[in-house]
C-alpha cells in the first residue's frame, strides 16, 4: 500500500507586525500580506503569523508551519494538505 504524496501549498508572506489588528490584506503581486498586532520579539510575531494563516484558512495551526524568514518581515510559509490553488481561493474569498 503506497502512501499519498501530501500536498503543501508555499506562500511567499509579508507581514507587518504591530498593525492595529490581526488580518490578511490580499495578494501584491505573487507577495500576500499580512498584518499582525504582535511584536517582533521573541517569535510572537511568526506565531501571530501562524495562527492568522490557520485560521484564514480554515486549517489547524500545525498544518502551517514558516520555513524561512523567521527573522524577517518576508517569510516562506508552508500550508499542509492544501494545494495552491485551494490556499489562494481561501484567502481571495477573505
Amino acid at each position: 500500500m503506497s502512501q499519498q504524496p501530501q500536498t503543501a501549498a508555499i506562500l511567499h508572506v509579508r507581514v507587518q507586525p504591530r498593525a492595529s489588528r490581526n488580518e490578511v490584506v490580499g495578494y501584491q503581486g505573487e507577495v500576500l500580506r499580512v498584518r499582525v498586532t504582535a511584536p517582533p520579539e521573541d517569535g510572537r510575531s511568526n506565531d501571530a503569523v501562524v495562527a492568522l494563516l490557520a485560521e484564514s484558512l480554515g486549517v489547524p495551526k500545525s498544518r502551517v508551519r514558516i520555513l524561512r524568514g523567521h527573522a524577517s518581515r518576508n517569510k516562506v510559509v508552508s500550508v499542509e494538505s492544501l494545494s495552491l490553488e485551494e490556499a489562494t481561493r481561501r484567502l481571495e474569498a477573505l
